[in-house]
């Protein structure tokens, strides 16, 4: 290995060295079976164990209550994006199902859920280029509605939402794909989060489903057996022949969490890592922040130089620094620096010294 870059992608994104290594380590040769394992049986009594411990980890270091099941899905949370009407719309006898609008991703997730349900947005952020997060008036809940969809941090635009919303007896369901496991959250306020494993928890292509178990059992019939919320928990997500080595990734990973001293540290330190960037921000005539402070991500940190030109020599040169994949969504344009649970803090620490370089040349 010549050398390792800070890797301030969106995803799929950096995994902790020490994880890496273990990975290497293992790879060949899974405890001592003289095997990978990326070749032993999804169906063996070792990944079994596998998947098993990695369902009782999260459920410990997230706080799960006894009455959510955890499902390891297909397809990332994009996926989720058609599961969710599929599984959840026939509770109301219109299909009614609201959404909050806040950025790209609950965009997209409007989109895939309107073939299967009465769709209503009943909050948007569009009118502020979702530079904030809009506050929802709980009149605007309709009671009989099957659930309330949000995402609950926004990857593009680098806004969270701080508190989530009251939603009585409607189920509240969250798209954590880029903050889970960054913040303590109380689980009890929520039907469904789930999540795509490549920011917090492992590689691409897989997410995590955490349902309260009373949602469950309410499919519409022509739901495909994959996206089967039902189905997949009675076959203890085993249903087909699951991405073995991405389970095991994520064990990987949370055991490497819960040695840090569990979320709320990594909050903790989440917090100081975002504080250094906000700080270089509102520091700076030369960059402009695009979150509004008051819904600031601590995962997503966003904002432009005065010209693209610049964000381009920008990027050109935090590469040759070591300082990785720093460009903003195409929906936004400018930078992003992506600081999830993995990245230290020495990394964000070096984009700072760099962005103050590059201004004192540049500005």
């Amino acid at each position: 290995m010549s050398h390792r870059v800070y890797n301030f992608g969106a995803g799929p994104a950096m995994l902790p060295l020490p994880v890496m290594e273990r990975i290497r380590d293992e790879f060949l040769d899974y405890h001592g079976m003289g095997a990978s394992v990326i070749e032993i049986s999804h169906r063996s009594k070792e990944f079994q164990a596998i998947q098993d411990e990695a369902k009782a980890l999260l459920r410990e270091l997230a706080g799960i209550p006894d009455d959510y099941r955890i499902l390891f899905v297909h397809g990332g949370a994009r996926m989720q994006f058609a599961a969710l009407p599929l599984n959840l719309a026939g509770r109301s006898t219109t299909k009614r199902c609201l959404y909050a609008e806040t950025g790209n991703f609950s965009q997209l997730a409007i989109k895939d859920a309107q073939p299967f349900a009465d769709v209503k947005v009943i909050v948007s952020g569009a009118d502020s280029g979702f530079r904030r997060v809009p506050v929802l008036d709980p009149a605007t809940i309709d009671p009989s509605a099957a659930y309330l969809h949000l995402t609950s941090n926004n990857t593009v635009c680098g806004t969270r939402w701080q508190s989530f919303p009251e939603t009585g007896g409607v189920p509240l369901i969250a798209d954590q794909t880029s903050e889970i496991l960054s913040r303590v959250i109380d689980y009890r306020k929520f039907g469904v989060v789930y999540a795509g494993l490549q920011k917090n928890l492992g590689p691409s292509g897989m997410a995590v489903v955490i349902i309260r178990q009373d949602l469950l059992g309410q499919a519409a019939p022509h739901t495909p057996l994959l996206l089967n919320y039902t189905q997949l928990d009675k076959d203890d997500s085993l249903t087909n022949t699951t991405n073995t080595f991405a389970v095991y990734v994520v064990k990987c990973m949370l055991e490497w969490l819960k040695e840090q001293g569990g979320v709320a540290a990594m909050e903790r330190r989440n917090e100081e890592k975002a504080a250094v960037l906000y700080r270089a921000l509102d520091g700076s005539g030369f960059y402009r922040g695009f979150a509004d402070p008051s819904c600031r991500s601590i995962m997503n940190v966003t904002f432009h130089l005065p010209t693209p030109e610049l964000e381009k020599q920008f990027v050109k040169e935090a590469l040759a620094a070591g300082l990785y994949a720093l460009e903003g969504h195409r929906a936004v344009g400018g930078l992003r620096a992506s600081i999830y649970n993995p990245m230290p803090l020495a990394g964000v620490e070096a984009l700072a010294r760099f962005m103050d370089e590059f201004e004192q040349t540049h500005g």
